[in-house]
């Protein structure tokens, strides 16, 4: 079975994490410029508010979401909710001060994008960070509840990608969008690429081997500790045979093995809820060294996953509640 063939809905996009990294470096050399040239290369607080449509959203939402938090903000000209919501997040990304960009996008307009986010009704606000689409809330909301998902998205942003939002200067003249930092390539980009290359061609071995390759040298590396995560758990499930793994795990719910290959496949499927919970509850049904193999597979589900993920994080609160 090839990668490419798997769902991997909900499991994380190493394009994604190469991207953060190089997010990092470049938003530390614009802000260093900013101080060393005196604010030069910062932006206008009129350019944290923008209009998006589907010509400009490549350019304007997905290659900024590299350098800064973008928030989506889908609303329509006959939305009455939109006409209190959208002043509310246009007067935040002011407050906010770079920390995240507000990107507009009318829905009567963009019906495209209104169908790929899979918008059902407005208004709806989702974020891009650093490539990857995610859903904030949808419907009225209040400003408390509002400050503190901002508050959560520029959380992870900064500490999972490495964004630190833009430079704001209230000086800089509007319209002034500075070019990106050019990076150098890492030491271990080739071995990377290898990897990807690997996993491409369904040579799940050799992609398991380039990322250990790269941790050998720099143990610390997250795309290939993530790659290495992802590409074993392909590599596990690749022979397995869904019905009989399935059938085995319905007759055994308290066989340890058996339910932990049966969260593999969930996992691959796009079920993470259900990869999660299929492992806490085997937790609460096994002792001794059966249920240390269902916690270390669960925490290693749960690198696949991310740890900025809030299905991991009440995940791992049930766990301690399994164990405890």
């Amino acid at each position: 079975m090839q990668p490419r063939n798997m769902s991997m809905s909900g499991v994380v996009d190493l394009a994604a994490v190469k991207a953060a990294q190089e997010a990092k470096a470049k938003a530390e050399q614009a802000r260093a410029q900013a101080a060393q040239q005196g604010g030069a290369g910062a932006v206008s607080p009129a350019d944290l508010v923008i209009d998006v449509d589907e010509a400009g959203f490549e350019s304007d939402v997905l290659q900024r979401s590299a350098e800064v938090p973008v928030v989506l903000d889908f609303w329509a000209e006959w939305c009455q909710p939109c006409k209190q919501l959208s002043p509310l997040l246009e007067r935040l990304a002011v407050e906010y001060n770079g920390r995240f960009l507000l990107a507009k996008i009318d829905v009567d307009a963009n019906q495209m994008l209104m169908q790929q986010f899979g918008i059902q009704g407005i208004p709806a606000v989702f974020a891009v960070v650093a490539g990857q689409a995610l859903p904030l809330f949808q419907g009225a909301a209040g400003e408390d509840q509002i400050r503190q998902t901002l508050d959560q998205l520029v959380q992870v942003a900064e500490e999972r990608f490495g964004l630190t939002g833009l430079v704001v200067d209230a000086d800089a003249e509007p319209g002034n969008r500075p070019a990106p930092a050019e990076v150098p390539a890492g030491p271990h980009d080739a071995l990377l690429e290898a990897a990807v290359q690997a996993l491409d061609a369904g040579d799940l071995s050799g992609a398991v081997q380039a990322y250990k390759n790269v941790l050998s040298d720099d143990p610390g590396n997250m795309e290939a500790k993530l790659g290495l995560a992802q590409a074993e758990l392909l590599q596990r499930v690749q022979d397995a045979d869904p019905q009989l793994v399935r059938k085995e795990a319905a007759e055994k719910p308290a066989d340890a093995q058996a339910q932990i290959a049966a969260a593999d496949l969930d996992l691959v499927g796009g079920h993470v809820e259900d990869a999660f919970g299929r492992l806490i509850d085997t937790v609460r049904r096994t002792a001794g060294e059966d249920r240390d193999a269902v916690r270390l597979r669960l925490l290693e589900l749960f690198e696949v996953v991310g740890a900025e993920d809030p299905r991991v994080a009440a995940a791992r609160r049930a766990l301690a509640r399994a164990l405890f």
